[in-house]
């Protein structure tokens, strides 16, 4: 290209634009590590993490805090305790209450799975795990219903006890159904959301079937 070698720049022309490289700003969160903190600040800080999700579910509304930072702590808590007071009914085995307590565990993980699965082939924009938290922390007001339960058993079985049963069951079913689907309306497509809605529903009811018609031994 000879013709080139006479273009020449005017020293008097400004440049214009950004030339210099943009650095972001430092935020002390960046040099914050977990590594470097106390065991006892760790638990601490999970154990209110836990705990706010709690209150989540018990004021069911629409938000992703329960999305954020999910954990499987919770609703593995749920799921031993609900599996524990489900033992010593009549189902149970003359030697201990270790089937029982094994189906109870493998119904709920096997069935949050089965819904998780469900909602990601449906097009849900939320993640395994977010939807696992959520079905698993959405299991505290049966666990609250059963241990209810319990102590109405220990006054004895009858008509009445089974209506106050009933009520109470009934209402954690349903406050169980609609602080999850508070939770995972918004991930699915406007569309498909009754496809998603009806397998929670069943999961719970199947629960809530469970914890209505134990009897103790």
């Amino acid at each position: 290209f000879p013709g080139l070698a006479d273009v020449s720049i005017s020293q008097d022309i400004p440049v214009e634009g950004e030339i210099t490289v943009p650095v972001g700003s430092h935020s002390p969160d960046e040099d914050y590590s977990t590594l470097d903190e106390p065991v006892k600040d760790t638990i601490m800080r999970d154990l209110k993490a836990v705990g706010k999700k709690f209150v989540h579910v018990m004021y069911p509304k629409k938000s992703s805090a329960l999305l954020r930072d999910w954990d499987l702590w919770g609703p593995l808590v749920l799921c031993v305790s609900l599996a524990l007071m489900l033992q010593g009914g009549s189902a149970d085995s003359k030697d201990d209450g270790g089937p029982q307590f094994a189906e109870v565990f493998v119904i709920i993980w096997f069935g949050a799975v089965v819904i998780t699965l469900n909602s990601k082939l449906l097009g849900g924009t939320i993640s395994f795990f977010q939807s696992l938290c959520v079905l698993g922390y959405c299991v505290m007001p049966l666990t609250v219903a059963m241990l209810v339960c319990r102590l109405v058993l220990l006054a004895g079985a009858g008509t009445v006890s089974f209506i106050i049963r009933l009520i109470v069951v009934g209402a954690m079913f349903g406050w169980s159904t609609l602080a999850s689907t508070a939770f995972l309306a918004d991930s699915q497509p406007p569309n498909r959301k009754a496809l998603v809605v009806y397998p929670i529903f069943l999961f719970y009811f199947v629960i809530s079937w469970m914890i209505l018609t134990f009897t103790p031994q």
